[in-house]
């Protein structure tokens, strides 16, 4: 598919605006997880800009690599495909923005309609044409593990550790999928919601180490039955799900220079919501450069100018059923579950 004919022309702001429309659009998404598309998006966009280093200049949001196995083959990855497909309506219908721009300016979108704070975002990131620019994996966070790994991974992107702790109130969103990351559950009642009770959780529960069935390692709180929730679960109603702690959110507690920051956000939700807006911007912005007009000038950007890929596919597809270059990314383990979630958009009884 050639290049669409507006390419190397930036969107307007009146452009962006239906872009942002049609985000708030597809927020809702009553089959996927807890009904809503935000929070992977969100997952999508941190995940893109998360391989940054800033020693090597290498990485960030540019390019949207993920779309390349050599970058979205990384396992910190898995499960990405159900963002990348809930968006390509978008792109079908404005094809004219990039990848790369799409996928950070969802995020954004989402943070604020699920209750978060309004985050700077700038336009004009580029679609690499192919993955020699494409980061090294093994970048991202590994939830698996303790401070000394989460200062590894974020110093390297050049954050420091007010900054790491308000970044890790993504986890106010969302949850894990054992066949993902290995972890599974979710860390906040209410997934779907941007606020500060990520923090207030860590601080006020009794979090109990426990290992899945799979063999890893996380942390689980349990709210004692009363006699109500014992009576509802009599009645065929469903016991109330355990929320979880990874072990790399369990050493911001443990962690004396972490810890600090925890018990601020917890009690000061407005400073919360500054920092993450602040860090989240950031993120987003790494390996980007500007010139004065705010225009991105990577040499990408310089030699290409803005450049939009051509579409991919509408669904969450297995390794294999695109183009080669361009696919492959989806995790082996993910098959099954790619191939149930097709056939429940197709109306079909599981």
């Amino acid at each position: 598919m050639a290049a669409d004919k507006n390419n190397n022309k930036q969107p307007t702001a009146a452009q962006l605006d239906e872009v942002k429309e049609a985000v708030r659009k597809l927020l809702h998404q009553p089959d996927y997880d807890d009904g809503s598309a935000g929070p992977v998006l969100v997952r999508l966009a941190w995940h893109s800009a998360g391989t940054y280093c800033a020693k090597t200049n290498t990485g960030g949001s540019n390019g949207a690599g993920m779309r390349y196995e050599k970058e979205g083959g990384d396992p910190a990855n898995a499960g990405l495909q159900h963002a990348r497909a809930f968006l390509e309506p978008l792109k079908a219908k404005f094809p004219w923005i990039t990848y790369a721009d799409l996928w950070t300016l969802a995020a954004v979108v989402a943070i604020k309609e699920m209750g978060g704070p309004e985050i700077s975002w700038k336009g004009g990131r580029t679609d690499f044409t192919d993955d020699s620019k494409v980061p090294p994996r093994g970048r991202l966070p590994d939830g698996a593990q303790g401070a000394e790994h989460l200062r590894f991974i974020f110093y390297r992107m050049g954050f420091n550790d007010q900054e790491i702790v308000a970044l890790s109130g993504a986890h106010n969103l969302g949850r894990c999928h054992a066949d993902r990351s290995g972890f599974q559950g979710k860390w906040v009642n209410n997934p779907t919601r941007f606020s500060n009770q990520y923090y207030k959780l860590l601080l006020a529960n009794d979090w109990k180490k426990t290992t899945l069935p799979n063999g890893v390692t996380q942390f689980v709180y349990v709210e004692e039955e009363d006699d109500g929730a014992a009576a509802a679960e009599e009645e065929g109603g469903e016991k109330p799900e355990s929320l979880m702690m990874l072990p790399t959110d369990i050493a911001l507690l443990s962690d004396p220079a972490f810890r600090p920051w925890v018990e601020r956000y917890a009690a000061d939700k407005d400073l919360f919501f500054e920092h993450f807006a602040a860090v989240f911007a950031k993120l987003l912005e790494l390996g980007i450069k500007r010139d004065a007009s705010g225009k991105v000038i990577n040499d990408e950007n310089a030699e290409d100018g803005y450049r939009s890929a051509p579409k991919k596919s509408d669904t969450a597809t297995a390794p294999g059923d695109q183009g080669p270059g361009q696919i492959g990314h989806e995790a082996r383990a993910l098959k099954e579950e790619n191939d149930k979630a097709r056939r429940r958009k197709e109306g079909a009884k599981l």
